[in-house]
């Protein structure tokens, strides 16, 4: 296959009469707000990074194998398929021009410009390693699909390479999985790798005897799950110490290499952990694009990278600008769904009295409907109102919010069906992994975008000094 050079970016979108509505982002935020469009006077461009619309809340599933990747990223252009005013856009917004009032996107090297009337922002968090960028690569975070495949091959992975292993201390270190962070992911995570261990492999080897496995969750703060208050958090611990999970709380990590990493405890010791598999669960860094609008706006953007906006989710002196989710920063909301899932709601609405000529709504208000975590099978915590829960009920709680939240009812079908082998059996339906799960980020990163231009067959300079690392004009 080939693909004509690129061409002199152009405006993806044709001039109408309808107010065109720009959405960056394809997650809780962006999809929420394109669909209360649905019945409004106006032409909605989603530009997406990915093609699907990602449940991020149960990517730590798909890489302990209980759900596959197509269950919980569903197509977005399949959810909005029957919504005649929405258009989907694959790719990565680079630039945004606040007196032009457009939008650039590139993929592969191509370049899109689109322009708006209005625009939601709603690129979301990547994870965040507080300035030690290079633990990336020896500690994956939870982010992204390609994330928890990766993450799946390293687990299922290091089974394997254990069963083959002959040094004791060569088994130990694979047979040693360490979570960063006790948040929600990481406690799910570290709960899942435990019931994998216990349950699902326990009689699945010959040489080594999973159920030795050693699962640790550390974390720098003296509690687990902190936001859920000390009760809740306490019951998690003593849920996770039940399942064979170590929670080491005041050790902050300090290094991270091949082999283990090195921690802090509160008292100034430094210790270092063997481990083959490390998994980062803490900490959240806001899209770029925050400071891109920060800078042209005035608007002030915090050390997360969040861009703080009025009450009514706009940026000061550009009405038509609206942020949310994770890339806004207004009073102490939360990084949460539901805070995405209100705030691109509330923009839409916003959208809609503008185009309709009705006055303003009243400032943004987030409806706290509460937290959960699930810890193991049959075991979780929820706190909700003034009413906290633990054990299975909270887990039973969990289940029907989950549910309610896939996108799909095919998804919704199958993820029954794997949670059934799951939690009622021993088995796990999605361990297969590859090793280009396993290593082709990180061969794509040394390679650079260059190199997966030239295998499309994308656009590339013609310049004579500008050479194919491929050797090759097309794929």
């Amino acid at each position: 296959m080939t693909t004509s050079p690129a061409q002199t970016p152009a405006s993806s979108d044709h001039r109408s009469d309808r107010p065109r509505v720009v959405i960056v982002g394809s997650g809780f935020g962006g999809l929420f707000a394109a669909q209360a469009l649905r019945k409004a006077p106006v032409d909605v461009t989603l530009v997406g990074k990915t093609a699907q619309h990602l449940f991020q809340p149960l990517l730590y599933q798909v890489a302990t194998g209980i759900l596959s990747e197509g269950e919980i990223a569903p197509a977005t252009r399949e959810i909005l398929r029957r919504q005649e005013n929405a258009r989907v856009v694959l790719g990565e917004v680079t630039h945004i021009d606040v007196t032009a009032r457009t939008v650039t996107s590139e993929v592969l090297g191509r370049q899109t410009v689109h322009p708006y009337d209005e625009l939601i922002v709603a690129a979301g968090a990547g994870q965040s390693y507080f300035g030690n960028d290079q633990f990336a690569e020896f500690a994956p975070g939870m982010k992204s699909i390609d994330d928890a495949l990766e993450l799946r091959g390293r687990i299922f992975g290091a089974f394997e390479l254990a069963e083959i292993a002959t040094d004791p201390a060569e088994i130990d270190r694979l047979l040693t999985f360490v979570v960063v962070g006790a948040g929600p992911t990481g406690v799910e995570m570290a709960g899942q790798i435990a019931e994998l261990a216990r349950r699902t492999l326990r009689r699945d080897f010959r040489n080594i005897n999973p159920t030795g496995a050693r699962v640790i969750l550390l974390d720098a703060a003296p509690a687990v799950l902190p936001s859920f208050g000390k009760k809740l958090g306490e019951a998690a611990r003593r849920q996770l110490n039940e399942i064979g999970v170590e929670v080491q709380l005041g050790a902050m990590v300090t290094d991270v290499d091949a082999n283990g990493l090195e921690v802090k405890d509160s008292d100034g010791q430094v210790r270092r952990i063997q481990a083959a598999t490390k998994i980062w669960a803490a900490g959240v860094q806001a899209s770029g694009l925050g400071r891109i609008l920060g800078e042209q706006t005035g608007a002030e953007v915090d050390r997360a990278g969040r861009i703080s906006v009025l009450p009514d989710l706009t940026l000061p002196g550009h009405p038509e600008i609206h942020v949310v989710g994770d890339m806004m920063a207004l009073g102490k909301l939360p990084g949460v769904a539901q805070v995405a899932i209100q705030g691109g709601r509330y923009a839409a609405e916003s959208i809609k009295r503008k185009v309709s000529g009705k006055s303003p709504q009243e400032p943004f208000t987030y409806f706290d409907k509460g937290s959960m975590a699930t810890i193991s099978r049959f075991s979780a915590v929820a706190d909700i109102g003034k009413f906290k829960f633990s054990g299975f009920t909270a887990w039973v709680l969990w289940l029907v919010v989950h549910l309610m939240y896939i996108v799909g009812f095919k998804s919704r079908i199958t993820t029954v069906l794997h949670w059934m082998v799951s939690f009622l059996g021993r088995g796990r339906s999605e361990r297969v992994a590859t090793q280009q799960q396993v290593y082709g980020r990180l061969a794509l990163e040394e390679l650079g975008s260059g190199w997966e231009v030239s295998k499309t067959g994308g656009p590339k300079n013609t310049s004579p000094d500008d050479e194919d690392p491929t050797n090759r004009e097309s794929a």
